[in-house]
């Protein structure tokens, strides 16, 4: 759970201070539009970025709910604190796409986190990517479950303030859950990967559009969250225990249509102030913390503004495909650029799986955005949300709509249609071919056996239990090979189940 900004200065907010605030972001809001019209937004070379939510575990592969020591033995800025003690992020420096940059980046990556690892494990813990940890259990959201956070103890204290009851998690599945929970604890489970891409004004609809056509595909290419509180659930658990763990709408307001915090959206947009108007407009604030900045005279004394309210409001909204303003310091003067925040894809199994996601994301983006006739155009919004669901519940099992195909599955969809145009947007990033070969290969894989990461665990699970173990016995051996797996960096698909 990333909630953008520093950390608060205070947890309680009077009434005449949440006025001032709300005051504040429509004032933001109104600065922002005038900036899309006249400043010079930074987006000449396009810059990625990539963000790894991590769980740590012991050596029973239970939560190690230990954060702060591993971060204060990783010491690495690049580490930083996450919802739960059990969890951590990894922040990947941002870099563009051409040539071989991301063989370079996985390299990177792959040494930092083995770096990462060798030092949690002085701790007695272990560094974990997957969507949900199999091995989380309730017992271990009790108690002490928090990093310590001033914000996200606020946090907490705001979503059910709003609500006034308990939340209700009740996922269907092959095995159903339903529980209540008094604390955003069950959020914490959820450790999804971020994609960032910095786009200029003009080409953000555009981007953000073709993010969310791409969501379903993305989804159930990806999906690596089979099992929450040991129930066997969706194939990617996270998208809907993300969206029932931080909401604030007790019933009745579900019923009269109130919007989640958790959101896909309901619309194409034409421009990024489409977006933050709607969060303007639909959500109240959860974190009204008010900065001393004047943004209107910031901008006549042509300056950049932080917007900070309109930022901090903006990280409460979740997004799958989220809209992000943000300033990055040159020789002293701050340079405003817009990037698309791409939510939708958990963590894991492995680096290469992680990078051929990345490379799938953003070679459709490129080839979809860029269309004379946008796909966009000839479906349904309704439509692109329904794929999402339906890649959540049953990943590669899912059934798509996609226009010219009908009604198709993810395999069909991706290899009759989606490779070549991820092959084509990369290209046109002038991306090397040795490494569209290296990742699309991996998407291919995984398209041809049908295998991700959450139909590896329910198969490694059912195997074990065949052989006589309990389920949460089967869940932490399928958890310690799918470590072992992950080491090796060889793709989910072709990792063997144990007989």
């Amino acid at each position: 759970m990333t909630v953008v900004g520093e950390e608060l200065k205070q947890t309680e907010f009077s009434r005449a201070h949440r006025r001032e605030y709300r005051r504040k972001v429509q004032l933001c809001l109104d600065v922002f539009e005038t900036m899309l019209a006249q400043s010079s937004f930074d987006f000449e070379k396009p810059l990625t970025g990539m963000e790894i939510e991590c769980n740590l575990v012991d050596a029973d592969y239970q939560p190690a709910m230990n954060n702060s020591e591993v971060l204060a033995a990783i010491a690495d800025p690049a580490y930083q604190t996450e919802l739960g003690a059990y969890n951590i992020e990894f922040n990947v420096p941002p870099r563009r796409l051409p040539g071989r940059a991301a063989l370079e980046l996985e390299d990177e990556v792959r040494a930092s986190l083995n770096a990462a690892e060798a030092k949690a494990s002085t701790d007695g813990a272990h560094i974990v990517m997957i969507g949900i940890l199999p091995t989380l259990m309730p017992e271990h959201l009790s108690g002490a479950w928090m990093s310590e956070s001033t914000r996200y103890q606020a946090l907490n204290d705001s979503i059910f303030t709003a609500r006034g009851e308990d939340i209700m998690i009740d996922i269907a599945g092959p095995e159903r859950l339903s529980l209540q929970a008094a604390s955003i604890a069950p959020e914490s489970a959820c450790t999804s990967m971020q994609l960032h891409l910095q786009v200029s004004p003009a080409d953000f609809a555009s981007n953000w559009n073709a993010a969310q056509v791409i969501a379903g595909p993305q989804l159930a290419l990806g999906a690596n969250s089979p099992y929450f509180f040991g129930h066997h659930l969706w194939a990617e658990t996270r998208i809907e225990l993300f969206t029932q763990a931080t909401d604030t709408r007790p019933d009745e307001l579900k019923t009269q249509g109130v919007r989640p915090r958790v959101w896909f959206g309901e619309r194409w947009i034409t421009s990024i102030f489409d977006l933050f108007e709607e969060n303007v407009r639909y959500f109240p604030s959860l974190l009204p913390e008010l900065s001393d900045e004047d943004p209107v005279a910031e901008l006549a004394a042509g300056r950049t503004p932080r917007l900070s309210e309109l930022r901090l409001h903006n990280g409460t909204i979740y997004r799958w495909n989220r809209p992000v303003y943000d300033i990055v310091e040159q020789d002293g003067v701050g340079r405003p650029h817009l990037r698309v925040e791409n939510r939708v894809l958990p963590a894991g199994p492995t680096v290469i799986d992680m990078m051929a996601n990345s490379a799938f994301y953003y070679g459709m983006l490129r080839t979809l955005s860029e269309e004379d006739r946008p796909l966009w155009t000839k479906m349904s919004f309704a439509a692109a949300h329904h794929n999402f669901v339906q890649a959540a519940q049953h990943g590669m099992d899912a059934t798509m709509y996609w226009p010219g195909l009908g009604e198709v599955t993810p395999d069909e969809l991706v290899l009759r249609r989606l490779l070549p145009m991820a092959d084509e947007g990369l290209r046109r990033w002038e991306v090397a071919a040795a490494v569209r070969d290296r990742y699309l290969g991996v998407i291919e894989g995984r398209a041809k056996t049908g295998r991700n990461g959450a139909a590896w665990q329910a198969s490694a699970v059912e195997a074990l239990q065949d052989r006589g173990m309990s389920r949460p016995e089967a869940l932490a051996e399928m958890l310690r090979l799918y470590c072992e797996r992950m080491h090796t960096n060889d793709p989910v698909h072709t990792w063997d189940v144990p007989d």
